[in-house]
């Protein structure tokens, strides 16, 4: 698994970063990409600059997120996994009260609609070549209803363009895994959802890697994990 690369968007924290961690202690050489490469430097310097990278790319503009697939597979000679786990959260209700201008859903669907489709379009080229394979964090709220929540249907287009690839993808060896996770302890909780379980990143990291040291026969298309005790 020593020339395995794994290329991580949204890698400066979180899911990401945490994903990235576990990934580089299991042999991957790993490119983590935020939207500034100095928030992913100390990362890439903890994980070692001959097998980690740190790259600036907003998902949410083509030319950068092209440009840092490139650049991965300039550094490391190929790329065998790509994360599209980028994501922000809006809580403005479609209602509107008290709540901030509906025109901060803006950046909201550009990271985690366009953004993911970005990451898979710029990484799949890549990924065929060595039969790989794309991770997508989506997310319990692209499986259930949220009440007033715009994040909710940014996760249920994410599950549609996951099962969308899957179905280009048959016949090039390349495998898509779709990771939802139910409450996780990332900078998108509010104060009221930090007060009920919350997974830890790495919860979600095991999830992401049991996915990715699958032998090329398996194929696991969605992983769901929830924290104990969530309701939904």
């Amino acid at each position: 698994m020593d020339d395995r690369v794994l290329l991580v968007t949204g890698a400066s924290r979180g899911l990401g970063a945490a994903t990235a961690r576990l990934a580089a202690a299991s042999g991957f050489k790993v490119a983590l990409v935020a939207r500034e490469a100095g928030s992913v430097a100390p990362l890439a310097a903890e994980l070692g600059e001959d097998r980690a990278l740190a790259l600036g790319a907003d998902v949410g503009d083509w030319p950068a997120i092209a440009a840092a697939v490139e650049e991965t597979v300039r550094r490391f000679g190929r790329l065998d996994a790509a994360f599209a786990n980028a994501g922000i959260g809006v809580g403005t209700s479609f209602f509107g009260d008290d709540d901030p201008d509906p025109r901060a859903w803006e950046p909201m669907v550009r990271t985690n609609v366009l953004g993911a489709a970005y990451t898979a379009r710029a990484a799949l080229p890549a990924l065929r070549e060595t039969a790989g394979h794309l991770l997508i964090t989506g997310s319990v709220a692209g499986r259930y209803i949220r009440n007033a929540s715009l994040y909710s249907v940014t996760k249920w287009a994410v599950t549609g363009m996951a099962g969308a690839i899957r179905e280009e993808a048959v016949s090039t060896g390349v495998r898509v895994t779709l990771i939802n996770p139910g409450m996780a302890d990332t900078d998108i909780l509010s104060d009221e959802q930090r007060k009920k379980p919350n997974l830890h990143p790495d919860d979600v990291a095991r999830a992401a890697l049991y996915a990715l040291q699958q032998p090329p026969s398996v194929d696991v298309n969605e992983i769901l994990v929830r924290p104990t005790g969530q309701v939904l």
